[in-house]
């Protein structure tokens, strides 16, 4: 007979909302299980800009979206600082674009209570000398850089520590209905393939682009829009603010600096299923030829990435262009849909994932008839070890944050030394997750910079065998799974540099070691 867990709070998505409300329910005093079928920030919430929205973006097509960024940045930059990069940012335009949507602007920043203020385009290019010199109009505003990662890690330490549960690769396959409530979740553990059930009092689906597919177990119909972003990622640091194209949002409109790194983006295609999306190669050419035109830099720099993420938007309508989709958020209680201790939350953006995150737990708190306030506004997010090595890439003038002498550095792109590893290997292992080179790259850099993974992977494949954390042959598959994920985002951008520097990992892995003969045997 397969075992049953019981907790207050079942949270399905392991996104920054999903561990926001961990996180906020823990607070509170109430308990959760977080399960995601794969593991933190596996869908949109670790395949987006890392952008932290002022609101500017939005003051003409979403004004309420546009004051939840404005609002929610400023509660953020005071309580997840260390998650931040408060670079700021620029808003230009270039020749061609819409005059009136310029002269505009402002005054739809003033109604949101978006800060916003007109520079001259010189002064904006002496602060970033790579803007394009067919600059016409530039305005100042208070976006930053987040580290989506580190925010999901944080948050869902600090519920740990409060009591809560983390489960990785744990998908759910299906509700037991009874009396308008679901009775239980049936839940597969996809390491071991043990079956078992979770019976909470409220069940929160928070699993973004799979919102629909969720909530579809329960017989709940939502009508989910998915959009595909795709983004680029240069080799080196572009300009040091968030670079924004001042016009309405489209493709190739927004730089966002990331550590030694920049991130250009992004587009919209709508997708039928958030699984298996891709950048291709007329979405690499498209972004590149748009961002070029604000920083020219872009038709000519070094790529090291291109990746793709599926936005959960909630559509009331059919729409046509997906950009007209409401960035804002979509909370349901589906007691009106027949199933009492069942919510959603869905949609929204990656700098409110904290409202939506109160909003969700306020209404969880009423149905355990729990009267608490939101914490999260006021009681900063802590700090954690296992967190740490999930920042960007150090500058080469900065010192090496390892201070051991015996601790060699296993990934050199992003200076990750072996004792970094060891530590996320452990915080594995305490949320019953099983250690591979994909789990440990959601937490930390390895693999993201510019050679895409082809000597980190080994050095630390091999030191995780050294170490017994691997003892199988078959965990090779885990190397092939490692290599072909970071496959997928390059080769799209096959050219100059980043041929040769494939075609130096594919000489590696496969003409040295000749993995790809290796065969996946169960």
């Amino acid at each position: 007979m397969s075992k049953t867990i019981e907790t207050d709070v079942l949270v399905i998505g392991g996104g920054v909302t999903g561990t926001g409300i961990a996180r906020d329910l823990s607070l509170r005093g109430l308990k959760c299980i977080l399960i995601d079928k794969s593991d933190l920030n596996a869908g949109a919430s670790g395949g987006n800009h890392g952008l932290l929205h002022s609101g500017a973006r939005y003051v003409s097509s979403d004004p309420k979206a546009a004051v939840e960024c404005k609002n929610e940045l400023e509660i953020l930059k005071k309580n997840a600082g260390h998650c931040i990069d408060d670079t700021g940012g620029l808003f230009i335009a270039v020749k061609g674009d819409d005059e009136k949507y310029i002269a505009d602007f402002p005054g739809m920043c003033e109604k949101s209570g978006v800060y916003c203020k007109k520079i001259d385009p010189a002064l904006a290019r002496e602060m970033e000398p790579v803007l394009s010199e067919d600059m016409i109009a530039a305005y100042e505003v208070n976006d930053a850089s987040i580290n989506p990662f580190k925010l999901s890690i944080e948050n869902m330490n600090d519920a740990v520590l409060r009591g809560s549960q983390y489960l990785s690769f744990c998908k759910l396959t299906g509700f037991k209905i009874t009396n308008n409530c679901i009775e239980y979740a049936s839940i597969i553990n996809q390491n071991n393939g043990e079956i078992f059930q979770i019976k909470a009092r409220t069940h929160v689906n928070a699993s973004g682009a799979w919102a629909a597919i969720i909530a579809a177990m329960a017989g709940i119909t939502i009508n989910m829009v998915l959009s595909k972003g795709t983004l680029l990622v240069t080799s080196k640091r572009m300009t040091k603010r968030v670079i924004n194209r001042l016009r309405k949002a489209t493709d190739g409109d927004i730089l966002v600096p990331g550590g030694v790194v920049s991130i250009i983006g992004t587009t919209s295609v709508r997708v039928e299923s958030p699984d298996n999306i891709y950048p291709t190669i007329n979405e690499v050419d498209h972004i590149i030829n748009e961002g070029g035109k604000m920083v020219p830099a872009l038709k000519t720099c070094r790529y090291i990435r291109a990746y793709s993420g599926a936005r959960p938007l909630v559509s009331e309508g059919n729409n046509e262009d997906d950009r007209n989709v409401s960035r804002g958020f979509t909370l349901r209680d589906h007691k009106a849909d027949g199933v009492d201790n069942f919510i959603t939350i869905t949609g929204g953006k990656l700098s409110t994932y904290r409202l939506m995150a109160e909003k969700a737990s306020d209404l969880i708190c009423w149905k355990h008839s729990i009267f608490s306030t939101c914490l999260t506004k006021e009681i900063p997010l802590p700090s954690t070890k296992s967190g740490e090595w999930s920042e960007p890439g150090m500058m080469a003038t900065e010192p090496v944050m390892s201070k051991i002498f015996i601790d060699p550095i296993l990934c050199e792109c992003e200076m990750v030394p072996q004792s970094a590893i060891d530590t996320l290997i452990s915080s594995i292992k305490q949320a019953g997750g099983k250690p591979d080179l994909t789990s440990i790259a959601l937490r930390s850099r390895i693999g993201k910079g510019s050679c895409q993974g082809a000597f980190c992977s080994l050095r630390i494949f091999s030191h995780m065998y050294d170490s017994n954390v691997i003892q199988d042959h078959s965990d090779i598959k885990d190397l092939k799974t490692f290599l072909n994920e970071r496959w997928k985002g390059e080769k799209s951008l096959l050219w100059d540099q980043a041929l040769a520097q494939s075609s130096i990992k594919e000489m590696i892995h496969s003409g040295l070691f000749g993995l790809e003969l290796f065969e996946n045997k169960n």
